[in-house]
């Protein structure tokens, strides 16, 4: 038998710590309790749903957020506050309101909230879509429009997104010759990581074991940017990122991405002073054609009138291939998507398609101006499946008023361009695809009408829609002018599954696979 005194031994280190887990406790709900009673005394704030101790209102977002964000909004308002762990968060779900946010009170709401993601992925917020609003954001956007993404810029890279797109169809015309499926999904990925690489970065990046490493690092990059790290909104929780390996594959990910910028930069600094060197004048010259090389060469004879050091230029890269690349691929693939669900539609684009190419076999781009009903389907596509649902996060600068609620500093604010694409104020059928509603509206995608914002709006809109369409709409136009497609096994349309992945971008969750049959229009 033990003695009281042994017996008191052993129980007091169970003893410590049920006194540190009752006093973490206590904190945890003293936190709760004054955050509620702040915002349960800030009479004018917007609608909310009750929320939890600790975790407020996160174990109500569900495994796809923007669906659930949509029905909470239809119980409780189209402006809503909810909280995320600590952190109060405005949910905005009505074009109407999306506009007082990205016009009206756009200069208030042109900060990103400081999300670790992004800190440890894109160089501290040295990018463009994340970099605080201030000079230094002025600065590096002024230069992607500018040197970038200008209209000038975009069809200087034409023979590009032509070259690549014929690279793509030839495969799937090999597949025709052999009657297999075609996995659409990957091929989009092949397609849209192509171009962008060659205009970034001046080469593919897609053979033997090189381009299997950055295909898989792309992949986990974009992934990650998508990742729920919870130490964000619950920092006392921040350990379980350590726990499940996030942290670490963020800093795996980042080291190697950087390893590779940072070649990818030598080769072009190497080959800008080789040009120097041998006595060419590189000021204006057509040879620096892709990002790199323009970034490069202006920093070398600094030309932009502000000084970009190296780690800036590896962060706006690694923006054109987060936004870039995988945005463009969904797009596509939720479009094919529909089309292939809705045959009428399909049968209508390609008469409109084939009946304007005649005799070719290839849709160059100069054919595309006169397509009116392929430009309605992709809008169509972007209001029913915006790749990015839930835009990128801003933040509040200030105190602000919206339809008589008070909006305090530091609320991160969700823009749901899913629910807005869906809404039945701005819509009539929303659910339904029907490209149609286009040829009868002059709602664009460019920032204007609020009601369609698959790319934002206002100062922190997406600076590269020109790009994105263009690969979008010479894709989509040869896909379905030099193909008839069908499912595999002679399936039925009805049986096509559209479940959605979870992440920054929305994916479908099972890969497009499709049977081409060659269309010949000699026939």
């Amino acid at each position: 038998m033990l003695e009281r005194s042994e017996i008191s031994c052993l129980l007091q280190p169970f003893s410590f710590c049920i006194i540190i887990f009752t006093i973490f406790l206590i904190f945890l709900i003293y936190k709760w309790y004054s955050t509620y009673m702040v915002t349960s005394n800030n009479k004018s704030s917007p609608p909310s749903p009750p929320k939890l101790p600790i975790i407020g209102n996160l174990h109500q977002l569900g495994l796809c957020p923007h669906r659930s964000l949509q029905t909470l909004a239809r119980r409780h308002g189209p402006l809503m506050l909810l909280h995320f762990g600590s952190v109060p968060v405005l949910v905005v779900s009505s074009a109407e309101r999306a506009k007082q946010i990205m016009k009206t009170h756009d200069l208030t709401f042109s900060n990103r909230p400081k999300l670790t993601a992004f800190d440890k992925l894109l160089y501290n917020f040295k990018d463009i879509s994340m970099a605080p609003y201030g000079e230094y954001w002025r600065q590096v956007r002024s230069i992607s429009v500018l040197h970038l993404l200008s209209n000038k810029r975009v069809q200087s890279y034409l023979a590009v997104r032509e070259e690549e797109t014929k690279s793509m169809v030839e495969n799937i015309e090999n597949c025709c010759l052999s009657s297999s499926s075609v996995n659409l999904s990957l091929v989009l990925m092949k397609l849209t990581n192509d171009v962008v690489c060659r205009v970034a970065l001046g080469k593919k990046y897609n053979d033997g074991e090189d381009g299997k490493k950055f295909k898989k690092l792309l992949g986990d990059f974009v992934e990650l940017l998508g990742t729920f790290y919870v130490g964000d909104y619950i920092p006392q929780l921040s350990w379980l990122s350590f726990v499940n390996g996030v942290d670490a594959k963020m800093k795996k990910v980042a080291k190697e991405f950087d390893e590779f910028l940072e070649k990818v930069i030598d080769e072009h600094v190497d080959d800008y002073q080789n040009r120097v060197n041998g006595g060419h004048d590189c000021v204006g010259n057509e040879d620096y054609k892709d990002f790199t090389d323009i970034l490069v060469h202006a920093q070398m004879e600094n030309l932009l009138g502000v000084a970009i050091d190296r780690v800036s230029i590896k962060a706006i890269i690694l923006d054109m291939f987060a936004a870039g690349s995988d945005t463009t691929s969904t797009a596509l693939e939720w479009a094919l998507t529909e089309l292939l669900r809705h045959p009428k539609i399909m049968h209508k684009l390609q008469t409109e398609i084939r009946s304007i190419a005649g005799s070719k076999t290839f849709i160059a781009e100069d054919d595309l101006e006169a397509m009116v009903y392929l430009k309605a389907v992709i809008k169509e596509t972007l209001r029913l499946h915006p790749p990015i649902p839930l835009l990128v996060p801003r933040a509040s600068r200030a105190k602000v008023e919206i339809d008589g609620y008070e909006i305090l500093p530091g609320y991160q604010v969700y823009i749901n361009a899913w629910a807005i694409g869906r809404d039945p104020i701005s819509w009539e059928r929303p659910e339904e695809f029907d490209p149609d509603r286009f040829l009868r509206s002059d709602v664009d995608y460019k920032g204007h009408d609020f009601q369609l914002i698959p790319f934002g709006a206002g100062r922190r809109g997406c600076p590269g829609i020109l790009f994105a369409m263009a690969e979008n709409e010479i894709a989509l136009a040869n896909l379905v002018h030099r193909f008839d497609w069908g499912l595999p096994g002679g399936a039925s349309v009805e049986n096509l599954d559209i479940a959605e992945t979870t992440g920054l971008t929305i994916h479908r969750k099972f890969p497009l696979v499709a049977v081409p049959s060659l269309y010949n229009p000699l026939c």
